[in-house]
C-alpha cells in the first residue's frame, strides 16, 4: 500500500510539473506572437533575459529529475531480493503430505556461521516419528549424525545445502499475502513468499517468511514425497552456543563415503 501511494504521489507532482512546463512554453509563445515588438523589448533586458532562460531550464531539469525518481521508485517497488535470517532458537515439526509427524524437536540455528543443530524431541514421539540428533556446517559442506544414548558420531558430506530456516539467494519472489484476516487487527499474519527448484534433486519449494524475516513454514515437493516444515515459538538468540560445537565423540571422525546416487541433506534425513 505504502508502494502504491508513494508511486501516485511522484506521479502527482510530475504531471504539475509537466503542466507547468506547458503553460509557460504557451506564454513564450503568446507573447511572442500577439506582441513580438513588446517581448523583443522585454527579452533584451539583461536581467529578464538570464531569468527567463534559467526558468526554463531549471523546470525542464525538474521534470528530468521527477521522472528519474518515479522510474527508480517503480523499479524498486517491483524488485525483492531474498532477506537473511536471524540467529534463532525455536521449535520444528515435520510432517509428509499423508499426515505423518516425521519429527518435532528443537533447533538452534546461527544465521552468520551457517550453522544448525536439530534434536528430536522425546515429549512428542509418534509412531512414524524419527530420532533424530543433527549438526549441520552448511558453509563447510559437512554433516554430523549423532548418538549419544549409544555414544556414536557419523560424518558426512553435504551435497545440498538447503534448509527451512534461511531463504536461498536465487530464490525467486512470489507475491504477498496474509494468512488470517488483513482487517482485524491481531488476526492476521503478513508474509511474503518464495519459490525456488531443489539443487541435486527433482523438486521445488515454497517458504513463508514474515515481513521481519521470520521463515514461517516451508513446503518442499520431490517426485516420491513431500514435506511441511513449521517453526514454532522462534526466538531472536543462540541460547546454547555449545549445541553448536562438534561433540567429543565426533572428533576425528573420517567423513562417510557417499553412496552413489545418494543425495544428504538436511531434508533427506526425514525421507
Amino acid at each position: 500500500m505504502f508502494e502504491v501511494q508513494e508511486g501516485a504521489i511522484i506521479l502527482g507532482i510530475l504531471y504539475a510539473s509537466i503542466t507547468l512546463c506547458t503553460r509557460l512554453w504557451f506564454y513564450k509563445s503568446s507573447c511572442w506572437f500577439t506582441d513580438r515588438w513588446m517581448c523583443s523589448w522585454l527579452l533584451t533586458l539583461p536581467s529578464l533575459t538570464f531569468c527567463h532562460c534559467f526558468w526554463i531550464r531549471k523546470m525542464f531539469a525538474t521534470v528530468a529529475l521527477l521522472v528519474f525518481m518515479c522510474l527508480t521508485a517503480t523499479t524498486r517497488a517491483d524488485h525483492h531480493e531474498p532477506c537473511h535470517t536471524h540467529n534463532m532458537t525455536g521449535l520444528m515439526s515435520v510432517m509428509n503430505l499423508k499426515g505423518e509427524i516425521k519429527a518435532v524437536g528443537l533447533f538452534t540455528y546461527d544465521s552468520v556461521g551457517r550453522k544448525l543443530r536439530f534434536r528430536s524431541n522425546e515429549s512428542h514421539p509418534t509412531n512414524t516419528s524419527l530420532g533424530l540428533d543433527l549438526l549441520m556446517f552448511f558453509d563447510e559442506g559437512i554433516f554430523y549424525e549423532i548418538d549419544s544414548k549409544n555414544q556414536s558420531c557419523e560424518k558426512k558430506k553435504l551435497q545440498m545445502s538447503l534448509h527451512p530456516l534461511d531463504i536461498p539467494d536465487d530464490a525467486n519472489f512470489d507475491s504477498t499475502v496474509t494468512t488470517g484476516s488483513s482487517s482485524i487487527e491481531g488476526e492476521g499474519l503478513k508474509v511474503n513468499i518464495w519459490t525456488g527448484s531443489l539443487i541435486n534433486m527433482k523438486g521445488s519449494y515454497s517458504m513463508s517468511v514474515t515481513m521481519g524475516c521470520l521463515p514461517v513454514t516451508s513446503f518442499y515437493f520431490t517426485e516420491t514425497t513431500s514435506f511441511l516444515f513449521s517453526n514454532m515459538d522462534v526466538e531472536l538468540e543462540i541460547k546454547d552456543p555449545d549445541l553448536l560445537v562438534v561433540p567429543s565423540i565426533c572428533h576425528g571422525k573420517p567423513v562417510e563415503d557417499t553412496p552413489e546416487g545418494t543425495v544428504n541433506s538436511f531434508l533427506n534425513e526425514f525421507m
